[in-house]
């Protein structure tokens, strides 16, 4: 028997989904180690190993493919424990960094300070050289000046360099020879030319993401040597790709030379999941939601497309590579309740992580959490969190919440957990409001895909607040991202700017389709390095276009490959002012304003094999087989406990039928059904609520 996997490591749990050669999956979780991840994922292997009475050797080399999502970068930069970095800049242009966009972030607040760059200015180090916007040279390079800093930061012991120069994205060639000194003279240090990372307009963006990329390079380069030895070293021949930020896998290697491409790997395959889920049911647009130990995550796909961003930023760091448009907030099992200043309960971003955890695991935690809330009000249930293995103790989590929440706001202890659950439910509906309201998006229009160990006790008042009437909750909620990975193709995003007037007399034919086919060539071979066949190579452009006078820019994708390969700028033209309208409800088209090219984008995917499963016969409607019995929960509506049945989820059949209030208990999750809701069961034995009061 051959296996797939797929791995996700988050801040509380690691979770794994094992697939054998029919497609079928099972779901492992175990907690996640923080000093060393690697430790929680061996873990995990030994025990999928134990699960089929097999040694690990023996296990691992009957596996094919394993696909892994990695937080040691994003961890690296929210702590500050990146490695010492270095950077190389154009004389007079070293303080970017600090100085950012020249916008503050909170206009209405003086106080508040940008962060402390990743490199201090005493180790941005300047360069004299100077290219154009049109790629001609206007100084020099100085190689002097780059052996002065080469000699400065081997001195103060610099582990990365990151070499941003004005203008690079026109005219490598001053970057590329400062590279070369570096690489000849450090050739231990982890280093990138900005040119290479992003060659594209926007300095800040450009110098900030490469700073990050060397950064959090050598930590990752560290952890993969790592992890890919102690898998050899077990007997693990398969092959090995790393999730990125931007919903695609890569292999190691490549993911190395790029680590900032794995920032926000994590969360990344949640819209992939979803997108494979809907399909089953004949739907491309949908929410999906994802609320695990420490974070929630929220965003939307539209038309079969996860939103893709190239503003995002890691703990308040500009991070322009292309990235899974999702809304991240502190909102978790494992998030802390809190009292502010003005007597306001709140909740997280402050998180009890893995490491002590909620008060209820036993493991040292005191503070009270969301899991302690829902143990409290009866979602949860002492004797079968994970199934039986992590036996809650609701005295830890009482005495918690009475001691923080319930005794200083002058409230009952069923209160206090009630008013946490609630300030939870607001918390991640604004997030939600965010990706689609903020957007110019109705909620209402969207069915809601509810995944995380978590989130299904939250969903259906989440929806409820929004007026969402559908909720999918994937048989794999808990581990839904690592399902994810085990649909994602190889991906790669290229960028070229070409600043131009978008008309005939502005643009020139020739240079743009040499960008393209420029991009197209490095897709190509990237993607053959990385053994994909010319079959199962697709390209996708977009376009960044914008206003004349405007600011910011506007991304259009679906652009027609024949609009590109035609020079069809009508074509383009009305693509974007639809793409305006949609964002910003309104078009200048018919006052004929000019539109202005930026960027060039293509990606390059490489399209894998997907797992397949069968759908079950129906079993009818009737759940009584899977009810284990009835226990008190907390009903809002009551504003009282209330006995109500609950069903072994893992019991439960295609066909089976229930109405609320109910819970369905799961090894690996928890569904609250609340009164109004149903709750049926389909044909791939995921659970549909629906809110018979909604529109």
């Amino acid at each position: 028997m051959g296996y797939a996997i797929g791995i996700d490591v988050g801040g509380t749990f690691t979770d794994f989904l094992l697939l054998d050669d029919a497609g079928e999956g099972r779901i492992f979780k175990v907690l996640s180690t923080p000093d060393d991840p690697s430790d929680a994922v061996v873990a995990g292997l030994e025990e999928m190993a134990a699960a089929d009475g097999l040694s690990l050797t023996a296990f691992l080399g009957a596996v094919g493919r394993i696909v892994h999502g990695t937080t040691v970068t994003t961890n690296a930069v929210l702590t500050g424990n990146t490695v010492r970095t270095g950077l190389l800049a154009t004389r007079g242009f070293r303080d970017a960094l600090q100085m950012r966009r020249g916008i503050r972030e909170k206009l209405y607040d003086n106080k508040f300070l940008a962060p402390v760059p990743v490199v201090p200015r005493w180790l941005r180090l300047p360069v004299t050289e100077r290219i154009d916007e049109t790629g001609a040279e206007i100084e020099p390079l100085n190689l002097g000046d780059v052996d002065a800093a080469i000699d400065a930061f081997e001195e103060a012991g610099v582990e990365a360099v990151a070499v941003c120069f004005m203008h690079a994205y026109a005219n490598p060639e001053h970057e590329r020879a400062a590279l070369d000194r570096l690489r000849a003279r450090m050739p231990d240090a982890y280093v990138s030319a900005s040119s290479d990372v992003l060659p594209q307009v926007r300095f800040y963006e450009r110098t900030s993401t490469t700073v990050l990329n060397v950064a959090v390079g050598p930590i990752l380069k560290r952890y993969l040597d790592r992890l890919t030895g102690r898998l050899a070293e077990n007997g693990f021949g398969g092959t090995l790709l790393i999730m990125q930020s931007n919903g695609g896998v890569t292999t190691p290697e490549v993911a190395t030379g790029l680590a900032a491409s794995t920032l926000l790997s994590g969360p990344a395959a949640g819209p992939i999941a979803g997108r494979a889920l809907a399909e089953k049911h004949g739907r491309d647009s949908f929410i999906t939601i994802d609320m695990g130990g420490t974070s929630f995550e929220a965003s939307m796909v539209r038309g079969g497309a996860p939103a893709i961003t190239t503003s995002a930023s890691v703990n308040r760091f500009a991070m322009a590579l292309p990235t899974a448009d999702i809304k991240t907030i502190g909102a978790g099992g494992g998030s802390i309740a809190w009292i502010d200043g003005g007597g306001l309960l709140r909740m997280g971003p402050q998180s009890a992580g893995a490491k002590p955890g909620p008060a209820c695991y036993g493991l040292g935690g005191e503070a009270p959490t969301c899991s302690d809330a829902n143990l409290v009000l009866g979602y949860l249930s002492a004797g079968y969190f994970a199934g039986g293995r992590i036996t809650l103790d609701t005295g830890r989590a009482e005495g918690a919440i009475r001691a923080a929440v319930a005794e200083p706001l002058g409230m009952s202890l069923v209160e206090a957990a009630a008013g946490m659950y609630r300030v939870m439910n607001v918390n991640m509906a604004s997030a939600i409001r965010e990706i689609s309201v903020e957007r110019g998006y109705d909620p209402r229009d969207f069915p809601l895909i509810c995944a995380g160990g978590a989130g299904a006790i939250h969903a259906a008042m989440i929806a409820r607040e929004l007026g969402i009437g559908e909720i999918v909750v994937p048989r794999e909620a808990s581990i839904f991202c690592a399902s994810g990975m085990m649909q994602t193709d190889l991906r790669h995003d290229y960028v070229r700017s070409c600043a131009a007037s978008l008309t005939a007399e502005g643009l020139d034919p020739g240079r743009f389709s040499g960008l393209w086919q420029a991009m197209a060539e490095e897709g190509r071979l990237t993607l053959t390095a990385e053994g994909v066949g010319a079959d199962r190579q697709r390209f996708v452009p977009a376009l960044d276009l914008r206003y004349q006078g405007q600011y910011h820019e506007v991304r259009v994708e679906d652009v027609p490959q024949a609009a590109i390969d035609g020079f069809d700028l009508d074509v383009i033209a009305n693509l974007f002012h639809a793409a305006h309208d949609r964002l910003y409800g309104y078009s200048l088209q018919e006052e004929g304003t000019g539109i202005e090219l930026v960027n060039l984008r293509l990606t390059a995917f490489g399209v894998t094999d997907k797992p397949g499963s069968s759908p079950e016969p129906e079993a009818g409607d009737d759940p009584s087989a899977a009810r284990k019995g009835r226990r008190p929960v907390y009903l809002a509506d009551l504003g009282d406990f209330a006995d109500i049945d609950v069903f072994d989820g893992d019991l439960l059949r295609h066909g089976n039928r229930l109405d609320g209030p109910a819970i369905v208990e799961t090894v690996v999750t928890t569904i609250f059904v609340p009164p109004g809701f149903g709750l049926s069961v389909d044909a791939w034995r995921n659970c549909i609520l629906t809110d018979g009061g909604a529109a």
